[in-house]
């Protein structure tokens, strides 16, 4: 038995049956010759006593070399009592990234996380982790991977940076799970990239200017009631729009001038009114029926749009760069610039 080389390979032609050249160095390790001409690589052991024969890839694809380093990895295993046929068997039924996706929409985002939180975890998982890892076993993936998906989010900061923190968590999860060993997170030490500050603050006469245009949008009717009381609202308040757009008038306490807000991001709160923010309120019709202030076109619904007719009022008031979050930056804002405290503003 010749030791098997490259040429000594490609010298070997085919016969009416396939047949076996052994290697003379590495016991067990031989080339299969087909009929076809195919030639593959193989490996006869012994195995808890049985005989066991694996294939271990084609010649053209494989290196000799490469063939007999892999062969050497499977004695190895082997002679510490592990199958690797099975392992590889285990392996195909393992669960994807896409499937550990699906498990923490259903299992673990419904339970801990806000309706606006799930949204975004859901965009993430489905938009972005799904389209570069999903069909990577849960095992598989690793750091250089990661930050692949990273990089070729690069032009999106911002949500690069969030569908790697979504990662993350499913990753820890999958720790939690028994799907991946401890401590093995490939999203440590995956460098985010910097944000750039979004913050914009109307200035006092940006902020007369856009309650102008409130009052001229209102008065034409060229938007709804329900869309104009929010924006004010927003404005009087510092409040997040989702705690305006679901606020409820058994939120509201006129006796205190205050909200009771109950599910807000950061748990249940009080915010304090001031007198604008009071006679907006008191100027809103109520619904019969609707437990909403801002109401939405379905009978005992709160608006859900406020996007779309904020873009079109602050086109009219010339602030075309500023975001509805934005309100709530100028609220903070003018409260500090009138010479009120920190922790008064955050109270507020």
């Amino acid at each position: 038995m010749p030791k098997l080389t490259k040429r000594a390979i490609d010298a070997l032609s085919s016969k009416d049956t396939e047949y076996v050249i052994w290697d003379s160095e590495l016991r067990g390790f031989g080339i299969r010759v087909w009929p076809s001409g195919k030639k593959t690589y193989a490996l006869k052991c012994r195995l808890k006593g049985k005989q066991k024969k694996y294939t271990i890839g084609t010649h053209g694809t494989l290196t000799v070399d490469q063939a007999r380093t892999k062969t050497i990895g499977i004695l190895s295993q082997v002679k510490h009592g592990i199958d690797p046929s099975e392992e590889l068997r285990a392996h195909k039924k393992a669960l994807t990234i896409a499937d550990l996706g699906k498990k923490f929409l259903e299992e673990y985002v419904p339970t801990h996380c806000k309706a606006s939180t799930a949204y975004e975890y859901k965009r993430s998982v489905e938009h972005f982790i799904n389209g570069a890892l999903g069909k990577y076993k849960i095992m598989d993936v690793a750091r250089p991977d990661v930050a692949a998906m990273h990089h070729n989010l690069h032009h999106i900061p911002y949500q690069a940076n969030r569908t790697l923190g979504v990662l993350s968590k499913m990753m820890n999860l999958a720790e939690i799970w028994g799907l991946r060993q401890d401590g093995s997170n490939p999203c440590r030490h995956v460098k985010k990239y910097p944000e750039k500050g979004r913050e914009r603050f109307l200035s006092k006469e940006e902020f007369i200017r856009l309650a102008e245009v409130l009052d001229e949008v209102e008065a034409s009717g060229e938007e709804t009631h329900s869309c104009i009381n929010a924006y004010r609202l927003l404005m009087y308040t510092g409040c997040r729009l989702g705690e305006i757009q679901k606020l409820e008038w058994a939120h509201a306490d006129f006796e205190a001038n205050e909200l009771h807000l109950p599910d807000s991001k950061t748990g249940a709160k009080t915010v304090y009114l001031g007198d604008a923010a009071v006679e907006v309120l008191k100027n809103i019709e109520r619904q019969e029926g609707n437990p909403y202030v801002i109401r939405g076109k379905l009978e005992g619904s709160y608006l859900t749009d406020l996007q779309h007719p904020w873009r079109r009022i602050r086109a009219k008031a010339g602030l075309a760069n500023v975001r509805i979050h934005d309100l709530r930056h100028s609220f903070a804002s003018n409260a500090i610039a009138l010479g009120m405290s920190l922790p008064m503003v955050g109270k507020l």
